[in-house]
């Protein structure tokens, strides 16, 4: 074990920001704010940046045991994460350009196949006024470019993958995007949905705006339903209140492969869908086309794993 004048230095040494804002919705999710020691860079919605803690920092004590030597635990490990957004501040939508914190969406993994997990069980050990690690790149091509003013943009998500979506949506909104916007998500219980309120009350103040919530484990769930389902069998549409034409519209998919499906390249050059089938192979068969910065096109997805 490290000695805690050590830690005090290593943690002198590699720190850079402080956590400003920590809400858990339950003991596994988590809305965390970190206002780092440098001017925030300028930066898209859906961009990301890395959080790190010291392997010397402590776990929470469910998590997947980790034998560590003192050489290891004067390490430090950084994770991706792309940046959320609260949308609201004082009663007012926030204003992008007064932030000077960085909100994150996380979820607790507390076991792992292989290593135990390094970070997340670290995190979630936080409290407001700790100091931790903030990557000062903000980078990431999945962005809102090349959606226009009238365009109908759709959001889908399973659990923290709403993250660069919430980020998306109040930029649209804050700068008058007129086409319908859309968000679904799909999470295993209502307690999930760290940002429900959020979104409800976004709902009220723009007519436009639609969010759509999926529960798989909840008791009262009667039939389980995934965003793959509901898109495939027209319920998405029905209750977003407008078609997905893909003359007009934009899909941003963001979460669990499962749901997204994403497609490699095959040696014939066509795309090769996984299975079971995806959000992304159902909208391609209706007409849409996967985006690419040399290629660009309106299905847009990040893969969280």
């Amino acid at each position: 074990m490290l000695a805690p004048e050590e830690i005090a230095q290593l943690r002198q040494k590699y720190y850079n920001a402080t956590v400003s804002y920590l809400r858990k919705p339950h003991e596994e999710l988590m809305i965390l704010r970190v206002r780092p020691d440098f001017p925030i860079p300028p930066y898209q919605p859906g961009q990301y940046t890395t959080l790190g803690l010291g392997f010397w920092e402590p776990r929470v004590p469910e998590a997947q045991p980790e034998e560590l030597t003192d050489d290891q635990r004067r390490k430090v490990v950084r994770r991706a994460y792309s940046i959320s957004s609260s949308i609201w501040r004082d009663g007012e939508l926030l204003r992008p350009e007064d932030e000077n914190e960085l909100e994150f969406y996380i979820v607790l993994v507390k076991r792992a196949n292989g290593k135990p997990p390094a970070l997340t069980p670290r995190l979630f050990c936080l409290q407001e006024g700790d100091r931790l690690i903030c990557g000062p790149k903000i980078t990431g091509h999945y962005t809102l470019e090349g959606v226009r003013p009238d365009d109908r943009v759709l959001f889908l998500a399973t659990g923290t993958g709403e993250a660069p979506h919430n980020r998306m949506i109040l930029e649209l909104i804050r700068n008058g995007h007129r086409g319908p916007i859309g968000a679904a998500v799909c999470v295993r219980y209502r307690r999930d949905l760290a940002y429900l309120d959020v979104h409800r009350r976004l709902e009220q103040y723009h007519p436009r705006y639609r969010y759509i919530t999926l529960t798989t484990r909840d008791p009262d769930v009667r039939q389980k339903k995934y965003i793959q389902d509901i898109l495939r069998s027209g319920e998405l549409e029905e209750r977003l209140g407008w078609s997905l034409d893909p003359a007009c519209t934009h899909v941003f998919l963001c979460g669990n492969p499962a749901m997204i499906g994403p497609p490699k390249k095959g040696e014939s050059g066509s795309w090769v869908f996984p299975q079971p089938t995806g959000a992304v192979e159902l909208l391609v068969q209706r007409g849409f086309k996967i985006h690419h910065p040399k290629d660009p096109g309106n299905i847009h997805f990040e893969a969280y794993w």
